[in-house]
């Protein structure tokens, strides 16, 4: 995995300690039993000559079947997570009810050298959390995001 690059979104709503950000359970039978360490923000990787916004954007798309939400994209940077991927990602302010996400898919052997291919959600579940219940939800390596978007709400 080394090498590659993702782009995604942090949408938030609130200010100050009641700010909320939006995050996927990742699909497929890795995750399925997992829940600590195992949410994400929406991303996904960038395709050849793609600008990282754009992919953004067009990976919250493809993630939740929504469209990216208007308004003004915040640079949170980059972070570097274990697996060598380094994501970039934006905060963008907004709302969005979880019941209306209709989440893309993938395909994948399964079971391992089984021969099957079979289709998993990208994410299973998408739901709103405080940054605390965040904190505990979201992978280890996009954690810093959510210090950057507390420095961004608090001022």
């Amino acid at each position: 995995m080394a090498g590659k690059r993702s782009a995604g979104l942090l949408l938030h709503r609130g200010r100050g300690e009641a700010v909320e950000v939006l995050l996927g359970h990742m699909g497929g039978p890795f995750w399925a039993k997992k829940d600590a360490a195992a949410w994400s923000l929406p991303k996904g990787e960038l395709e050849p000559d793609e600008e990282p916004e754009a992919a953004a954007r067009r990976e919250f798309a493809e993630e939740l079947g929504l469209p990216a939400p208007d308004g003004e994209y915040v640079p949170l940077g980059e972070v570097k997570q274990s697996g060598g991927k380094v994501v970039t990602a934006w905060a963008v302010a907004g709302d969005l009810d979880p019941a209306l996400v209709v989440p893309g898919t993938f395909t994948m052997e399964w079971p391992p050298r089984s021969g099957r291919q079979q289709e998993f959600p990208e994410v299973d579940r998408v739901e709103w959390f405080s940054v605390v219940a965040a904190r505990e939800k979201l992978l280890k390596g996009q954690l810093p995001f959510l210090d950057r978007l507390l420095e961004l709400v608090r001022e």
